[in-house]
């Protein structure tokens, strides 16, 4: 385990918390700048609306991760969820729709740890999975996934596995 590791404090964050706030905003922003993220700075309208946004959002959660016990210490990342439903198996499900690492923490288990607490919360909810998604040359992020048991959904190998398809409006 690595010494960063070792210090990872994850939290459930607070939207409505100032310094929480900035930590979300700030880890968005890198996230968005990333190429992975689109390569563009955040834009002035999510940066003024989005916590607001996620207040008011039903079945909306996030996470974030500091260095040390997130009182004044440094936000080492952020995962952003939406609870979902499985017709399945009759069941909510969580939706991870953001993971953030910063890049100076990267490969230090800060993603495993968040991932882990987010898995803790899902089966407390009595959620039945949870679902993400990742771009297909996002090796390093498939591999943090992979290390927390995430793998490619398929119903039945033999017809592949699902795609994430959309559609803007």
């Amino acid at each position: 385990m690595s010494e960063v590791a070792a210090r990872v404090q994850v939290v459930m964050a607070d939207y409505r918390d100032s310094r929480q706030g900035e930590d979300i905003l700030a880890l968005m922003d890198e996230y968005a700048r990333d190429p992975f993220g689109g390569g563009e700075p955040m834009s002035d309208f999510c940066r003024e609306h989005l916590l607001e946004r996620l207040a008011e959002f039903p079945g909306a959660f996030s996470v974030l991760a500091y260095d040390g016990d997130g009182d004044g210490d440094r936000a080492l990342g952020l995962v952003n969820c939406f609870m979902g439903f499985s017709t399945f198996t009759c069941r909510p499900l969580v939706n991870i729709h953001d993971v953030v690492v910063s890049a100076a923490a990267r490969g230090a288990g800060v993603c495993t740890a968040m991932l882990d607490f987010v898995a803790r919360e899902a089966k407390n909810r009595g959620c039945c999975k949870l679902t993400l998604e990742v771009l297909e040359k996002n090796l390093p992020a498939q591999t943090a996934y992979r290390r927390s048991g995430f793998k490619p959904y398929a119903l039945d190998e033999e017809w592949g596995t699902a795609q994430f398809w959309q559609r803007y409006l």
